[in-house]
């Protein structure tokens, strides 16, 4: 199953993983590119690269949610396949809960009728690893509890288990990708900001680095582009139909050690480091297993490089200075 020629929609495509998912998706050749983003978080600029290759890259403002206007565009744009990346990001559900659970919950039930009633051929759904809460066993494979601790986990799980009873129901052709805390360019820098884009800034502004609690949970963090290309193999292989897969390196980093590395790369590892109170639903510890992905789409991602760390903090040095 190759993308060369298939109509591909990619909605959450301005955004930080669903811009890298387009730039890798062109690479395919694909007949038709669609991106939809409500540039909640996603930006323009974001697309930059995409445009440069195709110049004539269709880009909607729209919600993923709406059920009506996906089912419009999908039918105008005669959509083989959708990568769902649309989400309303783990942040804001610690503000806004309410709207977004149901945001959430509603872009995924959006393309299961999508696909229930033949509209998209097939579905490969964006999960989070945040689905499972901390974790009750490393590595935390697909079949590890689900105990989302945030809303935004909440929503994300429910999702989930939509799109998977969708399948088993009526036999749609739906992977899902859950992929871990992904770095590199192109992250949120504003008010929902990654790790990697607050401590460039606050060093910039020779503020001290923040983290929230005592620094030693631990994330299992992934290149995006290493993310990105999994999603296109996943869509490739079949046998991913109707299984959850795990995007991940397998190894654990706690945010001490993250902070630390990032502060040798920007040349200043004495910078001063401060803690302050630990986040509400911030899970302990994360660390992927990802034998499946590894069996069934050969995912062999490399742990976080010192090239890919200088590639990310170079690209927001640019950015913000």
């Amino acid at each position: 199953m190759k993308l060369t020629g298939k109509s591909v929609l990619i909605t959450g495509g301005a955004g930080f993983i669903g811009s890298h998912l387009v730039d890798r998706v062109l690479q395919e050749n694909p007949s038709n590119l669609v991106v939809v983003d409500n540039f909640y978080l996603g930006r323009e600029e974001n697309l930059e690269d995409a445009r440069m290759v195709n110049p004539g890259l269709k880009v909607f403002r729209l919600d993923a949610a709406d059920l009506a206007a996906m089912r419009d565009l999908v039918e105008a744009e005669k959509v083989d396949v959708v990568f769902n990346l649309a989400v309303i990001p783990l942040p804001t559900s610690l503000k806004y809960p309410a709207w977004t659970v149901t945001t959430n919950v509603n872009i995924a039930l959006t393309f299961c009728e999508l696909a229930r009633w033949g509209a998209i051929g097939t579905l490969i759904h964006s999960s989070s690893s945040e689905a499972y809460g901390s974790a009750q066993y490393v590595p935390m494979d697909e079949g590890h509890p689900l105990h989302p601790r945030t809303p935004y986990a909440a929503s994300k799980s429910a999702g989930d288990q939509l799109v998977q009873s969708y399948w088993r129901t009526f036999s749609m052709d739906v992977s899902i990708v859950r992929p871990f805390n992904n770095f590199g360019p192109r992250q949120n820098p504003g008010t929902f900001a990654g790790i990697i884009p607050i401590v460039v800034q606050r060093v910039l502004h020779k503020q001290p680095i923040e983290i929230h609690g005592d620094g030693e949970q631990t994330r299992d963090y992934i290149f995006v582009r290493d993310t990105a290309n999994a999603f296109v193999h996943v869509y490739e292989e079949a046998a991913t139909r109707g299984k959850v897969l795990n995007i991940a390196t397998g190894q654990e980093i706690t945010m001490n050690q993250l902070v630390a590395r990032l502060l040798e790369v920007m040349g200043v590892p004495d910078y001063p480091v401060i803690h302050s109170q630990q986040r509400p639903g911030d899970v302990r510890r994360h660390c992927g297993d990802i034998r499946l992905a590894h069996e069934l789409i050969g995912f062999e991602p490399p742990v976080i490089s010192e090239a890919d760390l200088r590639e990310t903090v170079d690209y927001y040095l640019k950015r913000f200075s």
